[in-house]
């Protein structure tokens, strides 16, 4: 048997400085491997670490805002007690501007005032009767129930000219109102109807409904109704101007017009004359010109309406002598409020509006319902 030569050397030197490199390569990978799952480890811990510090600080500043609102409140009553009259020169209508939460802590004397300096405040209170509310568009019958009220569709079709926009858009916005409030209506409020729910169904944007269909009155308004394809048709309640955009005609644009002059609330109110805008308060008297109600809100800054008498003494010489302030439709007070509380704690914002109600006999405040705010 022939037996192979013998290796050299450097043939075996050769051999361990593949086996070394092979070894090296290895220990290469492995220590990358390695080193990519722990540092995707402390990249998931890193994540989580950060979202809870975000959930920490978005509480904290929601906690901030209540405490903002509450503070607005207790101005909203306050100035109730010291006087019976809204005015736009009360403390409640003083914007903050964006101000650090330790300013405010600081001049109350407040310990660890400090502590609140990466906290900064801004909003203030809007008068929600100084605009039309919409839902005076759909006021009582006279035989009891639901209609459509003339003189506030008029009132509306009247602003809606003034602001450069289609006037049209005032009776459909009114049947729309009419169809919700009818859905959403009770046992005890379709008995208190009468007929009436038959003349707004024809009255409605879904002409073609039947009148056993959701936009009528049914015993119960949740979702036991048995007719599912009515319930899926029933329309949206509005809460806010920005929920107009359901409504054929209203386009984006539209609705931000309309903003700073249109609310929708959820009983009718009256319009406060103290602190509605010019516009507001022509579209309110048919008589009465945009620049005969920019007069007034002249001569009102100057000195605010002390009651309806004061200020129809003082508007007669804008208004026919027929012209009356019917105190079912304006006052100088007000009920309802805005309280607009925008909070910024390090990374986190809250930016909520909230709708107050404040009792007219012992001026106590509730909020209604808070929603985040639209930019």
């Amino acid at each position: 048997m022939k037996r192979s030569p013998p290796r050299s050397r450097y043939e075996g030197d050769a051999g361990r400085r593949r086996s070394r490199g092979a070894a090296l390569i290895t220990a290469l990978l492995v220590t990358t491997l390695a080193a990519v799952l722990v540092s995707g480890l402390l990249w998931r811990q890193q994540v989580e670490i950060r979202r809870v510090e975000n959930q920490r600080e978005a509480e904290q500043a929601r906690w901030v805002s209540r405490g903002v609102m509450d503070w607005a409140r207790l101005i909203l009553r306050t100035q109730a007690d010291a006087l019976p009259v809204t005015y736009l020169g009360g403390a409640w209508s003083v914007p903050i501007a964006p101000t650090r939460l330790s300013d405010f802590l600081g001049k109350m004397g407040i310990a660890r005032s400090q502590e609140g300096a990466s906290t900064w405040l801004s909003g203030g209170v809007v008068d929600a009767q100084s605009r039309f509310n919409l839902r005076n568009l759909v006021g009582i019958a006279p035989v009891g129930g639901l209609r459509i009220d003339p003189q506030a569709l008029q009132q509306f079709q009247k602003l809606l000219s003034l602001l450069g926009l289609n006037g049209d858009l005032a009776t459909p916005t009114a049947q729309y109102l009419m169809t919700t409030l009818l859905s959403s209506a009770t046992k005890t409020q379709q008995a208190q109807t009468g007929d009436i729910a038959s003349d707004a169904q024809a009255a409605a944007l879904n002409n073609n409904a039947s009148p056993n269909s959701s936009s009528g009155f049914s015993d119960d308004p949740g979702l036991s109704s048995g007719n599912a394809a009515a319930e899926m048709t029933r329309p949206i309640q509005l809460h806010d101007v920005d929920d107009l955009a359901v409504l054929p005609g209203f386009t984006p644009q539209i609705i931000a017009r309309l903003r700073s002059f249109v609310t929708i609330l959820p009983v009718p109110t009256q319009i406060n004359l103290n602190t509605a805008s010019a516009e507001v308060i022509a579209s309110a008297l048919p008589s009465l010109t945009v620049t005969a109600a920019q007069a007034v809100v002249a001569t009102r800054d100057q000195a605010f309406f002390v009651n309806l008498g004061d200020a129809q003494t003082r508007l007669a010489r804008f208004m026919l002598a027929s012209d009356t302030l019917d105190a079912s439709r304006f006052d100088v007070t007000t009920r309802y409020f805005e309280i607009h509380a925008r909070v910024t704690h390090e990374r986190a914002v809250v930016d909520n509006v909230a709708l107050v109600y404040r009792d007219a006999r012992t001026h106590a405040t509730r909020i209604v319902r808070v929603v985040e705010a639209r930019q």
